[in-house]
């Protein structure tokens, strides 16, 4: 333990020097000596060790090259002129991002003032980048080059010059012929007038375009078609393509192409389109099986129709080896092997009480999918996963049924289907509602053969849906209504023994990755905020549970078990309040991304502004705005004088937040500013926040 805790300490203290050895930086100019007023390419020189590399302006993954540059007064840094990418792939081939290696020259060009004095300048620049090969490392140092400012010519540099030249800066082609369509997800792209080009990609600037995927090329003669497809949070809108275009030319360059192209957005004529007029049920690609059920004459529709329950009933079976299922069957096979000795006639109800369960609440989801389909619903397999609400109540059924199995506490072993009491009357319950549940959780999958079954159950009539729905449930339920007929089956199954306690708790794990996965849905249907209560209220059940389990265990007093179910019951109702998935509340404070040239427009307008500097893992942050701007008299103050509120999210690395952090000597957050119109300088409020003071800042 010595060993791994020094081993530890020292890669710690020697990360910075090793992180140092990876990536090393200089700044170098390409004239020796400038003139008064004129510009001169100076260049950020990163050296990468083998298999290392940094990022490009739009790096896929990770983060770009950052520069901060210290000037003297009255000189001006302009951006980074970015050489053309190439693409970073990872030890197994797969695409993790455009990026640099080698030798890399990242030019800008610096302009010294008009009354610059000759003499020797100093120039200095502090570099942040991140360095990956198998790992990632965060790296920065700082480089400086002196020029002299002289009246006469400059003095070129000859060995950084013809670095520069050599490196793949992009450029623009004028004479090809480009056009670009987009047609669905996909992007082509027609080059005209490109013989003589090898093996092009195309970067893109604004991440319209998925970095991460294959760019098929086909043509020749010179006519070049590029094949790219659209980023899945890409923004529609978006009506030109801008970009780099990499090749190789006839002479075996590797170059790049500056591109900036208007782009039809227009989908191509014909293509297949699933909506709500397209006759084809939302989510389901199987409208060909629906039509055949719906249409034709009665022999063929009955003919799709038992084709279909097949389908309906085989992707049943395979449900049950589903993640989403397999979970909470587990539950069911520990009942089974209790039941190993119980009599014919106990096994065969259990297994038609599960069977009912399950044939039950599909007919309960094929009635609720009728109803709402007949008020012109549009809906699609486990369309009860988009309510926040649902999610969390099955999310917080899972965890109970998680902790019980974990053995953090014991129901009444009846109502969980589990152990001995499945043999008692009370069992059957807990088969059924096992029953209930495997439907519950059987809804997010879709298994092989069920998707076509499940897409014809959604366009059909009512009746029919509910044979689909009944084949489904058939099939699910099978492998329980066959120990049900034949339940001798039984003891091919091993006999109960304290193998069963270790069965359990393993197959707690499967439910645990069940509830992250439910959050994760929830994730995507709530707010920030929103998603912070649901945890917290999650947390509160389980220490509901814990404390249930700890006072009413086998041999505990009245009084003791009193305050085990009077206090576990207050935390359940206590996590539920507090993680009920509710609406969010309409406000008129609309945030704005922050950047310094947004500062200034606003104030050149005379507005006023706040901002904070906030990052979601900062407590006192999320803290400080669910205090301030529940305030009704915050709010209004906002809306009437025409606040600016602005965000500096700093829950990710920021270079330009940092330095902001940094200029108003801070290094953390929170930190909120407010700017008034005529004042100079802005307040620097305090770290913990009450809505009068942040109203006191603005009198």
């Amino acid at each position: 333990m010595l060993k791994a805790l020094t081993a530890l300490v020292a890669l710690w203290l020697l990360a910075p020097l090793g992180a140092e050895a990876q990536v090393r930086s200089s700044l170098v100019a390409a004239d020796t000596a400038v003139q008064p007023g004129k510009p001169v390419t100076v260049a950020v020189r990163l050296e990468h060790d083998p298999h290392w590399h940094t990022y490009w302006i739009r790096a896929g993954t990770g983060y770009p090259t950052s520069l901060k540059w210290d000037l003297p007064a009255g000189w001006v840094a302009g951006p980074i002129q970015w050489p053309t990418p190439i693409t970073i792939k990872g030890s197994h081939g797969e695409v993790t991002g455009n990026g640099y290696d080698g030798v890399l020259y990242l030019p800008v060009a610096v302009t010294a003032p008009a009354d610059a004095q000759p003499g020797n300048v100093k120039l200095k620049v502090h570099i942040k980048w991140l360095m990956c090969a198998d790992i990632c490392i965060p790296g920065e140092g700082d480089a400086t080059t002196t020029l002299k400012v002289s009246p006469g010519p400059p003095t070129p540099n000859a060995v950084v010059r013809d670095a520069l030249a050599n490196m793949p800066m992009p450029r623009t082609e004028a004479a090809w012929h480009i056009t670009a369509k987009r047609t669905d997800k996909t992007v082509t792209l027609q080059i005209g007038g490109a013989a003589g080009i090898d093996a092009p990609h195309f970067f893109s600037e604004d991440d319209f375009i998925q970095y991460d995927q294959p760019q098929p090329a086909t043509g020749d003669g010179g006519n070049l078609k590029l094949t790219l497809q659209v980023a899945d949070d890409a923004d529609l809108s978006t009506n030109r393509l801008v970009g780099v275009l990499a090749y190789i030319d006839e002479k075996g360059i590797y170059r790049g192409a500056q591109m900036s192209t208007p782009l039809d957005s227009t989908a191509a004529a014909g293509s297949p389109v699933s909506g709500p007029d397209s006759g084809a049920p939302s989510g389901s690609n199987s409208s060909t099986v629906g039509a055949a059920i719906g249409t034709g004459s009665p022999a063929i529709a009955r003919a799709s129709l038992f084709v279909t329950s097949l389908l309906a009933l085989v992707g049943g079976l395979i449900l049950n080896l589903m993640p989403c299922v397999f979970p909470v069957l587990g539950i069911k096979v520990v009942g089974f092997v209790n039941q190993a000795n119980s009599d014919r006639r106990k096994i065969t109800i259990h297994g038609l009480a599960f069977t009912a369960g399950v044939l039950l609440s599909f007919w309960g989801l094929a009635a609720v999918l009728a109803v709402l389909r007949a008020g012109g619903q549009q809906l699609g397999w486990g369309f009860q996963l988009q309510s926040p609400v649902f999610v969390f109540a099955l999310t917080v059924v899972m965890l109970i049924f998680a902790l019980s199995l974990s053995g953090v506490f014991e129901f009444g072993l009846g109502a969980m289907g589990v152990g001995s009491n499945l043999q008692m009357k009370d069992g059957y319950s807990g088969s059924f509602f096992t029953g209930v549940l495997a439907t519950v959780v059987a809804t997010p999958c879709s298994a092989p053969f069920l998707a076509p079954a499940l897409g014809a159950a959604l366009a059909l009539p009512t009746a029919q849906s509910f044979v689909v729905f009944t084949a489904i449930a058939l099939g699910l339920s099978t492998p329980y209504l066959l120990l049900a007929i034949f339940p001798g089956a039984v003891k091919i199954l091993p006999r109960p023994g304290r193998w069963m306690e270790t069965f359990k708790q393993v197959m707690a794990f499967p439910l645990y990755a069940t509830v992250g996965f439910l959050v994760w849905v929830m994730a995507g249907q709530v707010s920030e905020n929103g998603l912070l209560m649901v945890l917290f209220g999650l947390t509160v059940i389980a220490m509901a549970a814990w404390l249930y389990g700890r006072y009413t265990a086998p041999g505990a007093s009245t009084a003791r078990m009193r305050f085990g179910l009077i206090g576990g019951a207050v935390l359940l109702a206590t996590g539920l309040n507090l993680g009920w998935p509710r609406p969010a509340a309409p406000s008129d404070i609309a945030w704005e991304a922050w950047s310094t040239q947004r500062i200034e427009q606003l104030r050149a307008q005379g507005r006023p502004i706040y901002v904070d500097f906030t990052a979601r893992w900062c407590a006192t942050c999320q803290a400080n705005k669910k205090v301030v701007f529940a305030s009704t008299d915050v709010r209004r103050y906002f809306h009437d004088q025409n606040v600016a509120t602005l965000k500096a999210d700093w829950t990710n690395s920021d270079p330009h937040i940092t330095a902001e952090l940094a200029r108003w000597n801070r290094s953390a957050v929170p930190f909120n500013l407010v700017y008034l119109p005529g004042r100079a300088a802005p307040r620097i409020l305090p770290e913990v926040l009450t809505p009068s003071i942040v109203l006191r800042a603005f009198k």
